[in-house]
């Protein structure tokens, strides 16, 4: 099980990037394979970093050749994704929301389809937008067809619309224990959904 962390924050070490790091750690503790990805770093390379809908269906013709297109081409076969944000005036960062734009170049091949996917956002306060910020995340996720999976119910408590921390992360433990459960939910729905992702092997 390949599971992929979408670091939305421009702070390739900050908090976003802390959660997600240690939900990855979760997984691969758990026999599953981690990769992360900076949106930022990623984005600075790009010949245009926003969709204009240049052609449709898309043909990503503004990123061939690009760090962006080997980036698809991951998202193209992993089984989960953990989208993870801060909260910029109770939404999703610029960043990840031109990175996930054009994704609408992986849509023509249902290469998102039943993908399994998490959330997770932090904010200055506790209660800073942390749940707004995730709904907005999930409805991204919705658009390309994925299975989102949140609470894991009482005994696995993920939060229940996905993990939710406050700044400094390192400082809450319960944001922190909340992403791990968070990773352990996306791999086991993963791993039983696998059959239905065979779509995107067959006749290759």
């Amino acid at each position: 099980m390949l599971i992929v962390a979408i670091n939305g924050s421009p702070n390739a070490e900050g908090n976003t990037a802390l959660m997600l790091r240690a939900a990855l750690d979760e997984v691969t503790a758990a026999g599953g394979e981690g990769y992360f990805i900076q949106v930022s770093e990623l984005l600075s390379k790009a010949r245009v970093p926003y969709c204009i809908v240049c052609s449709n269906p898309c043909e990503g013709k503004c990123f061939r050749g690009t760090p962006l297109e080997e980036a698809y081409k991951l998202l193209s076969r992993c089984d989960g994704i953990i989208i993870g944000s801060p909260v910029y005036f109770c939404t999703v960062s610029a960043q990840l929301k031109a990175f996930w734009d054009k994704t609408r170049y992986l849509r023509k091949d249902k290469a998102l389809l039943n993908v399994v996917g998490g959330a997770l956002s932090v904010a200055a306060g506790r209660f800073g937008g942390q749940e707004t910020t995730l709904r907005a995340l999930q409805d991204m996720m919705f658009c390309q067809g994925m299975t989102v999976v949140g609470d894991g119910f009482i005994d696995e408590d993920a939060g229940h619309l996905g993990a939710c921390a406050q700044r400094y992360v390192k400082d809450d433990p319960d944001g922190l224990k909340r992403t791990r459960i968070l990773a352990r939910r996306v791999l086991e729905v993963a791993r039983a959904t696998a059959s239905l992702r065979t779509h995107r092997t067959q006749g290759k």
